[in-house]
């Protein structure tokens, strides 16, 4: 897509504003659209007759997950297409003057060298995740699915006393986690860099 194209532009716009759009009032537009008395609920439920809250999904691990993407996806769009914008059209225009078809070149070409960058952005797009906070804390009230909930609960809990070791210690792995991803993550970027000026 040339990047001056309106659709490029108004794809980066959006994806732009739905990656910034995340914590409490992320939580809070899903539960007033498709929580128990959400809008689209209600609506989908006197038009069709149908239950698309069921049995709380949105508040478990499954809800989480579509929560996610709604912010992940659109932070992978803008993390990818720099990569997107570093292949040269003369890699293309070379691959077709030595007989490749597209899907030759997209084959043994552009992908090979999208490789890295792919897997360096869904690393960033990990760590992004695995210490998202806010969104989690208010759409899970129990069951605490991921690591900053399970830190929250050993920290604060009233219930489980002298637990704030165990708080500690999966914050320090946390920060391990993220340590090893983000020094992966430079490592694919300086390896992608090399070919993707």
């Amino acid at each position: 897509m040339p990047t001056q194209s309106l659709l490029r532009r108004a794809t980066l716009a959006v994806s732009g504003v739905l990656a910034q759009f995340g914590g409490v009032v992320l939580a809070f537009a899903w539960i007033a659209t498709i929580g128990q008395v959400g809008i689209v609920t209600k609506v989908v439920s006197d038009l069709l007759g149908a239950d698309i809250y069921g049995s709380g999904w949105l508040f478990g691990l499954p809800g989480l997950v579509v929560v996610y993407s709604y912010f992940q996806i659109p932070l992978m769009v803008i993390v990818f297409a720099p990569a997107f914008d570093g292949l040269r059209p003369q890699w293309r225009e070379a691959a077709i003057n030595l007989g490749a078809s597209t899907w030759e070149y997209w084959r043994h070409v552009a992908l090979p060298l999208l490789t890295p960058a792919f897997l360096g952005a869904v690393l960033l797009l990990f760590a992004n995740a695995f210490a998202a906070y806010a969104t989690a804390a208010v759409l899970v009230s129990q069951g605490q699915p991921i690591v900053p909930l399970l830190i929250r609960q050993a920290i604060t809990s009233e219930v489980l006393l002298g637990q704030a070791n165990v708080g500690f210690a999966l914050a320090l792995e946390m920060i391990v986690v993220v340590t090893l991803v983000m020094v992966a993550y430079n490592l694919l970027l300086r390896r992608t860099s090399r070919w993707l000026r």
